[in-house]
């Protein structure tokens, strides 16, 4: 859960890896340095972008210019395994054949992923399986074709084709290269699918961990999600920058998981207690979210928001710039949030609100975060 993006680019290095090695061989079966270094800069930027679309037109782009091609596709395995689908083509009415979808063992592009072996078709008129159905979509004649399978680990991921050599035929060195960037598109496609896998498993494990937050107290019910969206609102005010954001959004949703502990005897014996004071809940928060890579950046803020701006606060007496930014944000909402949780409702909640954090500013609260949370105030319905 909380290793989503490390743990994808972890699983997609070593098959980076062995593309950018592909890469190298090629370069020392002959291939120009041009083109081994158009690979390599393919392959680093494996691990740096989390756009599968762009990187896969890139790859496309690369494949046409070092393949003297006129046009190239992407075509990925259905869920169901049993068709390829169009992820990206290139050409004018390309858009047409993203609603298309060829079975597995049909056509040159289906074969080839069944055989899981690359064709070379230099005719296109002589093969009986060409589907000319796709050159009627899209308005592309296609002469001749160069499809190469994409495998991760084993298993078929989709197949990458260039279309219409300019000079001369497709050969076995053409077949090399694409074979390189094929490699390089089934890393690039795994590894995207497994952030995408993980990202959905966390937010929902998120969703769940607030609706167990929410049971702790009474009224607590949706005080996790407003504290996040409140603090990232103030957040952005405030000028933070985007992991800061992130982090706020995890601290909003977070910062009372202690309390789920309150009742638990296991826990509470690691803080060798019997029974938690109130101002045992964010060391507690802090301690239950320890180790989780994701969310390290928002533990701080956890520990600390309940810090007070003058060092009158818990669990460590903080004071000024000591306490995390974060802290600061959450210890103002806190605030507010308490008088939800007493049953004031908008508008003489947004009222009592306002002149709440007026009167503590300089000494519960950072004069900054007051006036920030005054500026939304303004609009309040939109953010609390």
């Amino acid at each position: 859960m909380a290793e989503t993006s490390d743990q994808a680019k972890t699983s997609a290095a070593p098959a980076a890896g062995l593309a950018a090695g592909q890469a190298a061989q090629a370069a020392g079966d002959g291939m120009d340095v041009h083109t081994a270094l158009d690979l390599f800069e393919i392959a680093g930027s494996l691990n740096s972008t989390l756009d599968l679309d762009s990187l896969l037109m890139k790859i496309g782009a690369a494949a046409e210019k070092l393949l003297d091609s006129e046009a190239s596709s992407t075509m990925l395995v259905t869920d169901d395994k049993k068709s390829l689908y169009f992820k990206v083509a290139s050409g004018e009415k390309s858009k047409a054949l993203r609603s298309m979808l060829l079975p597995i063992g049909t056509g040159i592009g289906g074969s080839v992923a069944q055989s899981r072996k690359p064709e070379i078709v230099n005719d296109t008129r002589t093969d009986p399986r060409f589907a000319g159905k796709f050159d009627k979509a899209s308005g592309f004649i296609t002469r001749s074709i160069l499809a190469v399978p994409m495998e991760y680990r084993g298993e078929v991921v989709g197949v990458v084709e260039v279309l219409n050599k300019r000079d001369g035929a497709y050969t076995d060195r053409d077949l090399m290269l694409l074979k390189s960037l094929a490699s390089l598109a089934s890393v690039a496609i795994t590894n995207t699918k497994i952030m995408a896998d993980q990202k959905n498993f966390f937010s929902h494990t998120l969703e769940l961990i607030s609706a167990v937050i929410e049971t702790a107290k009474p009224s607590m019910t949706g005080h996790p999600m407003r504290s996040a969206k409140l603090a990232c609102a103030m957040g952005r005010l405030l000028g933070v920058d985007d992991y800061e954001y992130r982090m706020l959004y995890y601290a909003g949703i977070l910062h009372d998981v202690g309390y789920v502990a309150f009742n638990n005897p296991a826990v509470l014996s690691e803080f060798g207690v019997v029974k938690a004071a109130e101002e045992m809940h964010p060391t507690m928060s802090a301690k239950m979210l320890e180790g989780i890579r994701m969310i390290e950046g928002a533990i701080p803020m956890i520990q600390s928001h309940h810090e007070n701006f003058d060092g009158t606060g818990f669990p460590n007496k903080l004071a000024g710039d000591a306490i995390p930014q974060g802290a600061r944000i959450l210890q103002l909402i806190e605030t507010v949030e308490e008088l939800r949780m007493v049953g004031l409702r908008p508008p003489d909640l947004y009222a009592r609100a306002q002149a709440e954090v007026e009167a503590g500013k300089g000494k519960s609260f950072d004069p900054k975060v007051v006036e920030a949370f005054c500026e939304l105030m303004k609009s309040p319905e939109s953010v609390w």
